[in-house]
């Protein structure tokens, strides 16, 4: 699974490696969040096909998931996109998506927003949901896959303990850097508070860095518009094995540079 894709680079990055990756770590599904490819806030149905098109087999969206009108009247109807399933019964979209392995495995993925320091859209209680959604899918087989989009390590963390041994792994997005604890905890759920994101790291979270200093230097306005991908662009994420009991067996960390010299940063103008 790759972490947050940012705007035009991170879909660039992402288009470039994922070929690659898929035969180099044999995968049998590639999945990442893509709640901040449309100019870095939000998914429009041209990037959703667009994406898929390049070779992932599934999308999740955070907090900015409903920011482009476009995607809400059709996004119940995408069966590989889904935004979090904490959010109360009304909203749009899928709160829940079950992918299919080459070989007939099933992964159940669902993406739970954080509450502890998570302004504007704020989900419900996710060890609650968690419970819920276990158990709506106790008797489908398969494996699970838990996103947690939020600010806190801690209530990541808690999480996954949480559902350690009842879930094959428990991924933490939405803060944009990578951490260092990727490990399989003693119940067999593989664990890492972010996966990172895809797109320019020469930046502030995927921002031009000059935006948010005089914005944060001076508090006056300023557009918090996506970096350049002219250097230091990357992809980041996990490589996560699962066992035939749906319990994890191997985690471990992912990041490749982006090489400007190939497609599709070739062509860019």
């Amino acid at each position: 699974m790759l972490g947050d894709i940012v705007g035009k680079p991170g879909r660039r990055v992402v288009q470039q490696h994922v070929a690659e990756l898929r035969r180099e770590y044999e995968a049998d599904l590639v999945l990442a969040n893509a709640e901040n490819v449309a100019g870095g806030s939000g998914i429009t149905h041209a990037l959703y096909q667009r994406l898929i098109g390049s070779g992932l087999d599934g999308l999740t969206l955070g907090d900015h998931c409903f920011r482009q009108k476009d995607i809400t009247p059709v996004m119940g109807q995408l069966d590989k996109l889904t935004r979090p399933y904490n959010l109360p019964a009304a909203a749009a979209g899928n709160g829940m998506m079950t992918l299919q392995s080459p070989a007939g495995a099933k992964l159940h993925v669902i993406t739970l927003l954080g509450r502890m320091y998570m302004p504007g859209l704020v989900g419900g209680d996710p060890f609650a949901a968690a419970d819920a959604f276990i158990d709506s899918v106790k008797d489908d087989g398969g494996a699970i896959l838990v996103e947690i989009h939020a600010e806190a390590t801690g209530e990541k963390l808690a999480l996954a303990h949480y559902l350690d041994g009842r879930v094959a792994a428990v991924v933490g997005s939405h803060t944009h850097v990578p951490t260092a604890d990727a490990r399989v905890l003693p119940g067999g759920t593989a664990y890492l508070s972010d996966l990172g994101m895809c797109g320019p790291y020469d930046s502030v979270l995927g921002r031009r860095k000059q935006r948010v200093v005089q914005f944060m230097s001076t508090a006056m306005p300023a557009p918090f518009d996506v970096a350049s991908d002219k250097s230091d662009t990357r992809l980041s994420g996990a490589f996560i094995q699962i066992n035939d009991t749906g319990q994890a067996v191997h985690i471990e960390r992912i990041e490749r540079a982006a090489d400007l010299g190939r497609s599709p940063f070739a062509e860019a103008k």
